[in-house]
């Protein structure tokens, strides 16, 4: 057997990056930790790497991603000396195909690669406007002979029907079908004959459902993947002309980013979405300044997150004058933010303030967003040393939470045992413990280390 190789291409990456062996590993665990599997490398592990032992196939990935975010550019597997991944590139194939290898992985879990769609990455890249307006390939007809605006109509109504569930009871139900619905009726539709305004209205309206089910992965923490349904929706929306659609795609992807704490990168994408709206009403000018504010509050930059936040209050006073909108930007996500942007600057008493307010203006019918949201707010209660009303929030967010399938609320619920357990002495929490018990999984429960 031949002496093994030391790897040339991984050890320059990690000169580049200035990394202690140590550090090295920690980012490698830490991206495994939010991918819901935590690691446990430790120095050798790296040494071992740079010297050529190949790492396990599953960790790969994790290794380029934390390459990427420490040098702020690309990374591929070759560059780091690696094979290639087995699993095709969604971004290489025709919008068409690469939608339904997208979608394919996602209607059957027993295919899913939990390594390739789980992982979240700041290296992506994203398209801007002039990149993906009008470029699609030709639409080929298939054994359908023509479609029209009923087919439209039908998508748009689908989508509508998905939103109203994911809205009410979580994305994990809901997510597969939306797949299954692009595979199987959306993506045959945009291979079939049209005239140029039916062709474009089908682009738009699978723009907004890719939107939506790349919004639903993202309740279930499947980071990578919603990234990819999110390209995708950016893909269509340009070939459809659709701006708005594109600029909400955008500002989605920037909540992804800031909610997971990539602060700059969240901001960046926040000023796409504002600069590729030019022409915005109110309501969205109030639906990406808020944003805006919440990103730039994350990084560190008070003053500008002060300006969008005013900025965004000023859109929603108009907006709110000129109509009612429900299901759109809304007073309750406007204090949303306002309570983001006060955490971010160290306002805790603010943000439980504009929390409260929020809950308040919610409509009813989003409820995972209601045990999401109230989780967090009890969280924050918590933080400033108010026990008992923290729990009689939670209580309020296990109300709801038996009725919601979502990874979020789950997360929150985990977060909660951990808060709560070194309290039960404290009546209100061996309530709310006891309570919680009943209407949890046991695997939301475990100590760590034992689950």
């Amino acid at each position: 057997m031949g002496t093994r190789e030391p790897n040339q291409h991984l050890e320059r990456l990690y000169r580049q990056t200035g990394w202690t062996l140590r550090q090295f590993v920690q980012a490698v665990n830490r991206i495994g930790t939010e991918r819901g599997t935590p690691l446990k490398y430790r120095e050798p592990s790296a040494h071992q790497w740079c010297q050529g032992h190949l790492p396990k196939e599953q960790a790969r990935p994790l290794i380029v991603e934390a390459l990427a975010r420490k040098l702020g550019r690309p990374v591929t597997h070759a560059e780091a000396g690696f094979p290639a991944p087995a699993s095709g590139s969604h971004a290489t194939a025709g919008a068409v195909e690469g939608l339904i290898d997208l979608g394919r992985g996602d209607m059957d879990p027993s295919r899913r690669s939990v390594l390739g769609i789980g992982l979240f990455s700041v290296a992506l890249t994203v398209p801007n406007w002039p990149d993906v307006v009008g470029r699609m390939e030709a639409v080929q007809s298939g054994p359908l002979q023509r479609i029209g605006m009923p087919e439209v109509d039908m998508v748009v109504a689908m989508t509508e029907r998905v939103s109203e569930l994911d809205d009410q009871f979580g994305g994990r139900h809901a997510r597969p079908m939306a797949a299954a619905f692009l595979v199987n009726t959306v993506a045959p539709y945009l291979r079939t004959d049209a005239s140029e305004s039916v062709r474009k209205a089908m682009l738009s309206a699978a723009a907004d459902l890719c939107y939506l089910t790349g919004y639903m992965a993202v309740d279930e923490c499947l980071h990578g993947l919603a990234q990819q349904y999110y390209l995708k929706a950016l893909e269509f929306a340009g070939a459809a002309d659709d701006h708005l659609t594109y600029c909400t795609t955008l500002r989605g992807m920037s909540v992804q980013a800031v909610d997971l704490r990539h602060g700059r990168q969240a901001m960046r994408l926040a000023d796409s979405a504002a600069a590729a709206s030019p022409q915005a009403g109110p309501r969205m000018r109030a639906f990406l300044a808020g944003q805006q504010a919440h990103a730039a509050a994350q990084i560190g930059d008070h003053g500008t997150a002060l300006v969008y936040l005013r900025e965004a209050e000023v859109a929603m006073d108009k907006a709110e004058s000129r109509e009612k909108t429900f299901g759109s930007y809304d007073p309750a996500a406007l204090n949303y933010h306002t309570s983001q942007v006060r955490y971010e600057l160290g306002d805790m008493r603010g943000a439980v303030e504009a929390m409260q307010q929020s809950d308040k203006l919610r409509y009813s019918v989003y409820r995972r967003t209601r045990v999401k949201e109230r989780s967090i707010l009890a969280e924050r209660q918590f933080s400033i040393g108010h026990l008992e009303a923290a729990c009689a929030t939670w209580h309020l967010a296990l109300d709801d939470y038996p009725l919601v399938q979502s990874g979020r609320a789950d997360q929150r619920m985990q977060a909660m045992f951990k808060l709560i357990r070194p309290h039960l002495k404290n009546h209100a929490a061996r309530e709310l413990h006891e309570r919680a018990r009943l209407v949890t999984p046991a695997s939301l429960q475990a100590r760590p280390g034992h689950a």
